[in-house]
């Protein structure tokens, strides 16, 4: 069947690593034609223009800078993507009939696209919930509840969410929220689709440790605890540079944080006035050398906001489990991620905020070596059971197979 995806991830080449990546190779290798529509933010000079593949087309479509710019570009950004897709999708893609509509949030503004397609093509249509906007902006106090911009964007999260056949959401407190919070929507219509991917065939070998620990002058014997990916808002990384400053001259345990967003720079002035014999803070790296970054380390970090009233489970997770690494989940009680984590055994769950609890966590493991093989051993089985793309292709087909044509 033919498939168009939809996304505001910057997808340059179907052979990254990533999960919408790793789950649309699935669909090219069981047979399926896929188009994926990603942007090309005008910072990067380049005008819209169609790539083939075999059995897959990538549209690059010229929008507005909508990640790491100001607020206005972004929001006029975010609302203008959609008739950018239309017009582009029209041009370079009008001569293939879809049979299903994937796409992903944020943002929650590809509606128009979607029902267009879906009306022209009798398609059907999957979400892929990633974001629960416009609720995370007013937890983090971005948007005033019932004011004006809530309103606007709330009307467009209703639309989203009437226009999908389904809604796969990453876990089952994300189910639940969607819900409970919308009582129009049919129970059947959401389910879990967790974040997944295709796992790295590659053995986490003795040698390689020593080698990528060198070549980043990461201690040989302390625990390696790693914080990697997106450094915004979500993650309150207040709360993470309260635990190096706790942790600091501790020689037994060694902290790496890596990545990039729009909080880094306030990271990287704590790095610049505070003293850290135990920490460093790089630059992000390319995909697959974060990837043997990772592999380097001992233990996997998550924090997300205590503010959030919404469930989030960050993709970070499947690096780590990935990679045989226990995690610590530091978020508010409302995720699931550091309930799932303990029940499995293969992480632990301190409030964010709780320094003494998040201490707590981190001696656990640092002073039991063999409770971080153990449970490493644990989340790494949990993702094979659980976090695959071959998993979420059977998702989407089982309810693409069931669906009443539209």
């Amino acid at each position: 069947m033919n498939i168009i995806f939809l996304t505001l991830a910057n997808i340059n080449s179907i052979d990254d690593r990533g999960i919408y990546t790793d789950l649309l190779r699935t669909f090219v290798h069981k047979g399926h034609h896929v188009s994926i529509v990603t942007p090309k933010e005008r910072r990067n000079g380049i005008e819209t223009f169609l790539e083939k593949g075999e059995n897959y087309n990538i549209l690059h479509v010229k929008t507005l800078n909508i990640v790491s710019t100001n607020i206005i570009e972004k929001g006029i950004g975010t609302l203008a993507i959609e008739y950018q897709y239309m017009w582009a999708i029209r041009k370079h893609l009008s001569g293939i009939k879809y049979d299903l509509i994937l796409y992903s949030t944020p943002p929650i503004t590809f509606t128009r696209v979607i029902k267009a397609i879906k009306r022209r093509d009798h398609a059907k249509t999957y979400l892929l919930l990633k974001d629960i906007f416009p609720q995370n902006a007013v937890d983090l106090g971005m948007f005033k509840r019932e004011g004006i911009l809530h309103r606007f964007f709330r009307r467009k999260e209703k639309q989203l969410y009437a226009v999908s056949d389904y809604i796969g959401c990453m876990s089952p407190a994300n189910v639940a929220y969607v819900l409970k919070h919308n009582p129009q929507i049919r129970t059947d219509k959401v389910e879990v689709c967790p974040n997944s991917i295709e796992p790295d065939e590659s053995i986490k070998e003795k040698e390689d440790t020593f080698e990528v620990r060198k070549k980043y002058n990461i201690p040989q014997n302390a625990v390696i605890f790693i914080f990697g990916g997106n450094m915004g808002k979500p993650q309150g990384l207040s709360f993470l540079t309260e635990v190096l400053e706790a942790n600091n001259n501790k020689a037994d345990r060694y902290f790496i944080v890596i990545g990039t967003g729009t909080e880094r720079q306030k990271v990287a002035d704590w790095f610049a006035t505070h003293e850290h014999t135990n920490s460093v803070l790089l630059d992000g790296l390319p995909k697959r050398e974060y990837d043997q970054l990772v592999k380097a380390c001992d233990v996997g970090l998550i924090f997300l906001d205590q503010r959030f009233t919404i469930p989030n489970y960050p993709s970070r997770l499947l690096s780590y489990l990935e990679y045989k690494m226990p995690v610590i989940v530091a978020s508010d009680n409302n995720s699931d991620m550091g309930k799932i984590a303990e029940e499995n055994k293969y992480g632990f769950f301190a409030v964010h905020g709780d320094t003494e609890m998040f201490n707590d966590q981190l001696d656990k493991l640092t002073k039991n070596r063999n409770l971080i093989k153990e449970m490493g051993e644990n989340g790494y089985a949990f993702m094979m059971k659980n976090y695959t793309v071959e998993r979420s292709y059977d998702i989407i087909m089982k309810k693409y197979n069931t669906a009443p044509s539209p």
